[in-house]
């Protein structure tokens, strides 16, 4: 019996898979640590934002996301007509595949890049080029190597998840100089907000002055608003104008809207957030190191831990955490098989995981 076949390729993806949920159970305290969510949660006024327009849900919402638009314009001193937003950065990030991606087109990742950047790719028939990292971080002259006369788009995660590197401004704008013009960048500043590195940028300069750059942004991380699927993206004119013909009309919810709004104005609520994240990266690291355990140096809301091969192994350390309420990412599935990704929870689960860790090593 016949029945419907997918499109050539779409078998060939492996889906995403999130970081896994605890399981509660009696008696048990449980803390989720495998999915980058701030431990605070949304900005109060989001939440009464959000409550505000429950009334009306039967109206469908303003199309353009005009209000938000016009908040983010102000926040970052960008022209609101330059600014498109999505069901979370992922959409738009999709809606960019579509948009310039074609069968027998490539697109260029690095080896542990977003999961997103390949699905995306391939779902529209293009070829997912890998570029090698360098200390786990990107390599701009791996990318420039990888760098063929069917590259048609550069996806770049800086910092980067689920590594947490980052790589300079500077590496950036040599990453642009040296691509072919019809190349577009694409720069995903999802974790931007936690990083203080005086040689960071998120991006917004070389959309400003290139016509083949964008930047995304999403409110699901330090603004807490993951549960809405929310982000936006700059660009130029022609790209903003492209994408919009393919993006659905009603894409952004009205409550999300006006939540996310009151977010980005939130600059208190964000400031506290970036404070506790760095002091607590830093200890995190500092006393995991003592355990004997390998972190990457990061700049993001989480950390990334390396376990032995044999013995001690990433595999037993996640199985033993999970046993005591604590749940890690396991990174197989981004080819880090002997590492966890630990997001910065709050004092009580960062000091829990750290107990629990100094047990494991030590056997008990």
């Amino acid at each position: 019996m016949s029945r419907p076949v997918p499109n050539p390729g779409i078998l060939d993806i492996a889906p995403y898979t999130p970081g896994k949920s605890p399981v509660a159970e009696p008696g048990r305290k449980v803390f989720k640590l495998s999915a980058n969510e701030t431990p605070f949660g949304p900005s109060p006024k989001a939440i009464e934002a959000f409550k505000r327009v429950a009334d009306h849900l039967e109206d469908y919402p303003e199309g353009t996301s005009r209000v938000l638009r016009e908040a983010i314009g102000r926040s970052f001193g960008l022209d609101p007509n330059r600014i498109i937003c999505g069901a979370g950065s992922d959409e738009i990030l999709n809606l960019l595949a579509h948009t310039y991606l074609s069968h027998g087109d490539e697109a260029i990742s690095t080896t542990h890049g977003f999961l997103v950047y390949p699905i995306a790719t391939m779902a529209v028939g293009a070829k997912n080029v890998v570029a090698a990292e360098k200390n786990l971080t990107c390599d701009v002259d791996a990318i420039l190597k990888a760098v063929t006369p069917r590259t048609k788009l550069v996806w770049l995660a800086n910092p980067n998840n689920p590594t947490g590197t980052y790589i300079p401004f500077d590496e950036v704008k040599r990453l642009r100089a040296g691509l072919p013009s019809h190349v577009l960048l694409v720069l995903d500043a999802a974790y931007c907000d936690y990083v203080s590195r005086n040689d960071y940028e998120m991006g917004i300069e070389l959309v400003a002055t290139t016509e083949n750059t964008v930047v995304t942004h999403t409110f699901s991380k330090i603004h807490g608003l993951a549960a809405l699927r929310i982000g936006w993206m700059f660009g130029p004119e022609h790209i903003i104008d492209a994408v919009n013909r393919i993006r659905g009309p009603f894409n952004v919810s009205t409550p999300a809207m006006y939540a996310a709004v009151a977010a980005i104005e939130d600059t208190a609520h964000q400031a506290m957030s970036k404070q506790f994240t760095e002091t607590w990266r830093n200890w995190l690291t500092e006393e995991i190191t003592k355990l004997g355990l390998k972190v990457t140096p990061g700049v993001a809301n989480f950390v990334l831990i390396h376990f032995p091969q044999e013995g001690k192994t990433s595999y037993a350390a996640d199985a033993y955490l999970t046993k005591r309420g604590l749940v890690l990412r396991a990174l197989k599935n981004y080819g880090l098989h002997h590492a966890l990704r630990m997001t910065i929870g709050t004092e009580e689960a960062n000091r829990l995981v750290v107990e629990a860790l100094r047990d494991f090593m030590g056997g008990k």
